[in-house]
């Protein structure tokens, strides 16, 4: 059996489940208690798991984060939710001093199973500060795994198997999909980390990307089988570890692969998955490969340039004629 639900509904349920599999699993951060989430993703949590379980925190990530960490090192699995990702550069030293080098400086002696999880990169006209895509700042660094969900179902499977892992987790969510609704099973599952989709099967195109962005290219990919262009749609699920092994397959059928990513051009997933295409499937490309990504500037606040910043359907589209022709 499946119900029709939202992303933030297939969250919540993910944290409940996990809550109830499991005491050491407890939710902390800004808002998720007394509020139900900024979001409403822990709507309804306070009340069922209590004030021990559901905490709120002080505007002072640096500090709960230091507190989840702890916590995790001494046997309990913490899910800290940000109000945004732009806040947890706040908390920077704790998650990339602390939390990501803890099991190797250690020896192996302490892990930390803890899940950072809230909204990531442009939601509407929040302009520059809190709009940032963190993906590429904290893949960089061993001993984190970086989880980006585009849709409900792979949503609540990914949170779940990211609560039980014994690593740190950065669980990205887009603010802008939290209504999307889709049929998710009653039943319980798990999505596993580091496993890609193919969300949809063609022969003349590989377009890869993630989050908020896949489901523009299954958009794009639409339009395209119009002018009879097959594309093939690969979500990526997880950023790290990355499953390269998918993407290279999909190449070595279609020849041909755009990238796809709303964060920067610079430094971005979409030039480490590039290079990573170089380095295993080189001989298989018969044209460059190409990217579409956010423009190198701050956000805007207009909406128009917020718009024009941002990849969208249209870019997407023009990007991927040109490969066709080169």
């Amino acid at each position: 059996m499946t119900n029709i639900i939202e992303m933030r509904e297939a969250l919540r349920q993910a944290l409940d489940e996990e809550m109830q599999r499991d005491d050491n699993v407890f939710i902390m951060g800004e808002e998720v208690a007394e509020y139900n989430g900024a979001y409403k993703i822990t709507k309804g949590m306070l009340e069922k798991w209590g004030p021990k379980r559901v905490i709120d925190t002080p505007i002072a990530e640096l500090g709960f984060v230091g507190m989840g960490i702890g916590a995790a090192m001494t046997g309990l699995r913490p899910v800290i939710e940000f109000m945004s990702w732009n806040f947890s550069f706040v908390a920077a030293d704790q998650i990339i001093s602390n939390a990501a080098k803890m099991y190797y400086m250690s020896g192996g002696r302490f892990s930390v199973p803890i899940v950072f999880r809230g909204p990531n990169g442009a939601a509407a006209q929040v302009s520059s500060q809190h709009s940032h895509c963190v993906e590429a700042l904290y893949a960089n660094l061993p001993g984190l795994i970086v989880v980006a969900p585009s849709n409900p179902y792979d949503a609540k499977g990914l949170l779940k198997a990211s609560i039980r892992n014994n690593n740190p987790v950065l669980f990205l969510e887009s603010e802008l999909s939290y209504g999307d609704k889709m049929a998710i099973p009653t039943e319980e599952y798990l999505v596993p980390i580091g496993k890609a989709k193919v969300t949809r099967v063609g022969s003349d195109l590989t377009i890869v990307s993630h989050s908020r962005m896949a489901l523009e290219c299954l958009q794009a990919a639409e339009i395209l089988s119009k002018d009879g262009l097959k594309v093939e749609v690969i979500d990526l699920r997880t950023i790290k570890p990355l499953d390269i092994a998918t993407i290279a397959y999909s190449i070595a059928k279609t020849h041909r692969a755009l990238l796809v990513e709303e964060g920067h051009y610079f430094s971005g997933i979409a030039a480490e998955i590039g290079f990573e295409i170089n380095e295993h499937c080189f001989n298989e490309l018969d044209a460059p490969l190409m990217r579409v990504c956010q423009r190198e500037t701050p956000m805007p606040y207009s909406k128009v340039l917020e718009k024009e910043t941002l990849p969208n359907i249209d870019r997407i589209v023009h990007a991927a004629k040109k490969l066709r022709r080169s």
